[in-house]
């Protein structure tokens, strides 16, 4: 029996903002039977191994594998590289103190290095801003997702020595480069990752949440792979409210939703989504329940034509998500049986 295949029920009968608010504990506990379920008889694994950013995401997760599993069974992985905020790791290690489970740290920089992800992502930038050098930062943010169109338009923002912002549209070939040497980093922590799984016969968790994974807010065979994933049911303010159940560091659940990617400060929805994850959650949930857009503004603070700019853009991603979540292409016909 799958026992997290459905969402947590929300406890509002009617839409509203208070529409996703569930019970914690008897969630927490769902989640902690389905773990030791998935993880110890189907996976066959002694524990688990997840990557740490010192975000609610993986914080929440490895909460939950040390309460089903122990924190015995439990190890966090800290993998900063050059670009990374010194918060994350810091934060990371507060909750893995907290949680008193095991934790490795292993400095991706060199390796990123010597594959080229930073001189690649580099040379994609001075294609449009010849003057880009040591010492200065850069990011890449959506254009207002609310306009309506279905897709975005993406621009990248870079920071002199001196701090000073200019902002540039880029060719379609330059910014598939610097996303292609972006994401060099999330498949080289996985590859972190299923090393020490390898060598403790663990398993490895997925951190995602139903905002990320319904949407493709993950690299695949990047952070996109695991064994197994605890909350890709849960909308992100759900999460929230799991990681107060749990006793996740305060600062953590405080810290606003960041992609710690690029040189430049950046949360999550400058880079990918359209709204912040409040509004996001409930223009998901409406869309998925059949909300009329009138009833969804209302709880969002939105307008009708907003929600509906909203929902058209989550069409578009789940396109893009459908590529990422795709198993290899095959001719097989029959399936081996276990």
């Amino acid at each position: 029996m799958n026992l997290i295949k459905a969402a947590a029920t929300p406890a509002a009968s009617r839409f509203g903002p208070d529409a996703l608010i569930l019970d914690a504990e008897a969630e927490i506990e769902r989640i902690c039977e389905w773990l030791r379920q998935t993880v110890g008889r189907d996976l066959r694994k002694r524990g688990a191994v997840l990557g740490l950013s010192g975000g609610i995401d993986s914080s929440v997760t490895a909460a939950l594998c040390a309460r089903a599993l122990g924190p015995s069974k439990t190890v966090g992985i800290f993998m900063p590289e050059q670009d990374s905020d010194p918060d994350s790791l810091r934060l990371g290690r507060a909750l893995a103190e907290r949680l008193q489970i095991e934790t490795v740290l292993e400095d991706i920089a060199p390796s990123l290095s010597a594959a080229g992800c930073y001189r690649r992502r580099d040379d994609f930038i001075r294609q449009i801003v010849p003057d880009f050098a040591e010492g200065w930062g850069c990011k890449v943010v959506l254009e207002d997702a609310l306009a309506g169109r279905g897709y975005n338009i993406s621009w990248l923002v870079v920071a002199d020595r001196q701090g000073e912002q200019s902002r540039h549209r880029m060719p379609l070939e330059v910014y598939l480069g610097m996303i292609a040497a972006a994401n060099m980093k999330q498949r080289t922590r996985k590859q972190i990752e299923y090393y020490h799984a390898d060598r403790l016969n663990y398993a490895v968790a997925g951190t995602p949440n139903r905002l990320e994974y319904d949407q493709g807010f993950f690299v695949k065979n990047g952070d996109g792979a695991a064994d197994f994933k605890p909350i890709a049911h849960l909308y992100k303010s759900q999460v929230y409210q799991l990681a107060e159940a749990l006793g996740v560091p305060e600062e953590i659940c405080r810290r606003p939703p960041t992609t710690d990617t690029w040189s430049l400060p950046q949360g999550q929805d400058e880079y990918y989504f359209s709204l912040p994850y409040r509004e996001m959650d409930l223009c998901l949930y409406a869309l998925d329940h059949s909300v009329a857009a009138e009833e969804a503004a209302e709880a969002t603070g939105l307008t009708p034509a907003q929600v509906e700019a909203v929902w058209k853009n989550i069409h578009a991603k789940r396109k893009v998500a459908h590529y990422l979540h795709a198993a290899p292409a095959t001719l097989l016909q029959d399936q081996p049986t276990v």
